[in-house]
């Protein structure tokens, strides 16, 4: 259970809706707010389909690259420091797409579902815990902790207008640079995780 937990907050900090808000709403800012909601709305089911996607095909990916948990482990962490750097230092930011330069053809898959929410720091933490699921119950347990952080990361970002509007400009920053801190943590923990397998081996 305490995996349950742990799987659902590192999803969320890895995500990042607080961080994706601004971004999210910038690129939807043209269309009329109900508009702006279809969008959304679609984008985030798109979003959750590409997350249980990978989830339940993880083992298979895994088995046909022919690669080990710890590899992923390892590579996972090295992406989450960077994720986590870019919230730290917005201005060292790799992920970041490249800003809208006003085209009206409206957002559909790329960017907001993928990489946006369904980047490649969040499929590499997916694909990890379906590896380690052991049985069908740990993966539907997992698979259930996937939706559960899509749900609170997607109704952030429904009210994400209002949210901002609470936080300010500088409450957001403050904010995404505190998840990043912690995000860098458990980057670190998971790299030493994978080193740790390795080294039993």
């Amino acid at each position: 259970m305490q995996d349950f937990f742990s799987l659902i907050i590192l999803l969320v900090i890895v995500i990042d809706p607080v961080g994706l808000a601004p971004t999210i709403q910038g690129i939807i800012k043209g269309y009329a707010r109900n508009r702006q909601r279809r969008i959304l709305r679609r984008e985030l089911l798109w979003a959750l389909a590409i997350l249980l996607f990978f989830f339940f095909a993880g083992n298979f990916v895994l088995d046909m690259l022919g690669l080990e948990p710890a590899t992923l482990n390892i590579s996972g962490g090295i992406l989450l420091f960077l994720v986590a750097l870019g919230m730290v230092f917005p201005t060292k930011n790799m992920i970041t797409p490249a800003e809208n330069k006003g085209e009206q053809m409206e957002p559909f898959i790329v960017p907001i579902a993928m990489p946006l929410m369904a980047g490649p720091s969040s499929l590499a933490i997916i694909m990890l815990h379906a590896s380690q699921s052991t049985d069908s119950t740990s993966m539907l347990l997992y698979a259930g902790a996937v939706v559960i952080a899509w749900a609170i990361s997607g109704g952030l970002l429904l009210l994400a207008h209002r949210f901002l509007y609470l936080l300010g400009e500088r409450g957001t920053i403050a904010l995404e640079r505190m998840m990043g801190m912690v995000l860098i943590l458990l980057s670190v923990q998971m790299f030493m995780n994978g080193i740790s397998a390795y080294s039993i081996k």
